[in-house]
């Protein structure tokens, strides 16, 4: 137990004594704040007339399904932003493929699978934290955006905090998954650009692709992106659901998550942790 506290302790301090972090959470902050507060603010004025329907080609807020404005508001910080955790874990493993800074961590720590699993919490920590970073933007703009246009932010209901704490664990567990990731693809450069090709375009049309029969919608809830938003509870994208078919409970879309990070943790520890890095 002492060797694995001491080398979360510095997992942790690898992360924090870079730039990395605090620029990826600058840029989530960013990010989800211009999505959540700018289309909140649309929404709730197409939804309370304050913004004609008409003005911006929406026929009517109602046939969008956007009666319950809040939770899709503050499901941005997942559904939007869990590419910034993903990356983060990604960058924080490839790069020790990189700099060969395995090499002396392994000689202070030989046991590869206590490494492994430290940087597998601390990163689980830190996207927790890059969670809070998230809903602070979506909750906290985007909220005040709804409340500015007389929409009930529904901050006092519990339902809502039960939201912020799944996607704090989802945003936790989309980190892990990238610690995987990047065990399993070690180049850094190909890691980046496959996470960022899936996340941005592949999954978005397999997704889009899978919502037109029931069958195909049912195992689209299993793609990654899909059962984050089932563990989340509430997502723009499922709206667009042609099929109607029911996604997964929040509990079964927190076990998909958790199983694509540990089977890629997994088969990367094997192919590639357990190599010579010298």
């Amino acid at each position: 137990m002492t060797t694995f506290l001491r080398s979360v302790s510095a997992e942790f301090a690898k992360i924090f004594t870079t730039r990395l972090w605090w620029l990826l959470a600058i840029v989530l902050f960013c990010y989800i704040g211009l999505i959540a507060g700018g289309l909140g603010a649309l929404l709730a004025g197409v939804e309370t007339g304050v913004i004609s329907p008409d003005a911006v080609n929406t026929g009517g807020a109602g046939a969008f399904g956007f009666g319950s404005l809040p939770p899709i508001i503050y499901s941005f910080a997942s559904s939007v932003g869990y590419v910034f955790p993903v990356l983060l874990g990604v960058l924080a493993t490839t790069g020790e493929f990189r700099h060969q800074t395995l090499t002396p961590t392994f000689l202070a720590t030989p046991r590869r699978g206590v490494v492994l699993a430290a940087k597998t919490v601390t990163l689980v920590l830190v996207g927790a934290g890059f969670g809070v970073v998230g809903l602070a933007a979506s909750v906290g703009l985007g909220g005040g955006a709804l409340s500015a246009f007389g929409v009930d932010a529904l901050l006092l209901d519990s339902e809502t905090w039960l939201q912020v704490g799944r996607t704090i664990l989802a945003m936790g567990l989309w980190a892990a998954i990238g610690v995987g990731f990047g065990v399993l693809v070690p180049s850094q450069v190909a890691s980046i650009v496959v996470v960022l090709a899936f996340t941005q375009f592949v999954e978005p049309l397999l997704r889009l692709a899978a919502s037109f029969l029931e069958v195909t919608a049912q195992i689209g809830n299993y793609l990654p992106g899909s059962a984050s938003d089932a563990l989340v509870g509430a997502s723009v994208f499922t709206l667009a659901n042609p099929a109607g078919a029911p996604p997964l409970d929040w509990w079964q879309g927190g076990l998909v998550l958790l199983g694509y990070a540990v089977v890629a943790t997994m088969i990367g520890y094997a192919v590639s942790w357990k190599k010579d890095v010298t």
